[in-house]
């Protein structure tokens, strides 16, 4: 199972100058309880933005086409394809970006976990690729919550499931 997990503004801005545009609490929590024992793959772009480098109890696989690269606590490879040719059939495995992965990754995912943040932010340099015209993907699960004192804007976990 391919699951693509990612946190969108409502204008489907993703990042700004190479990180995130929010960080919240909630959807940091969400994104460690789903990938915790599952495998991730990212961009080297979003490996080296990671605060302490390899997520812990997951298998990191980072995609590069630079040659000859090694980062601690992860798989490397030059392709998605590749990447998955390296997973079990059973294995759950979670894109979590960046921009150019996610885009190669939406043709091949069967589940999108998104926090939807409520909120326009006034900068944005990195877009989630359109897929809200694919009929093929239906909303399944939908939690709507308010701000608090650890999450500044309203926010939605949507799960989307293809036929």
């Amino acid at each position: 199972m391919i699951s693509i997990i990612v946190a969108i503004a409502q204008n489907g801005a993703i990042g700004y100058k190479g990180d995130l545009i929010y960080h919240m609490s909630a959807d940091l929590k969400r994104f460690k309880a789903l990938t915790t024992g599952h495998t991730v793959i990212m961009g080297r772009k979003t490996f080296e933005s990671l605060p302490k480098g390899a997520l812990p109890n997951r298998r990191n696989i980072v995609l590069t086409r630079q040659q000859d690269v090694t980062f601690p606590g992860t798989e490397v490879y030059r392709s998605l394809d590749e990447a998955l040719s390296k997973c079990s059939s059973d294995e759950k495995v979670y894109i979590m970006g960046g921009a150019q992965v996610y885009t190669q990754a939406l043709s091949m995912a069967q589940e999108l976990e998104i926090t939807l943040v409520h909120d326009t932010p006034a900068l944005a340099d990195t877009f989630f690729p359109e897929f809200g015209s694919d009929p093929s993907w239906h909303l399944v699960n939908r939690e709507d919550h308010e701000p608090d004192e650890k999450n500044a804007q309203p926010y939605s976990f949507l799960t989307f499931r293809r036929d």
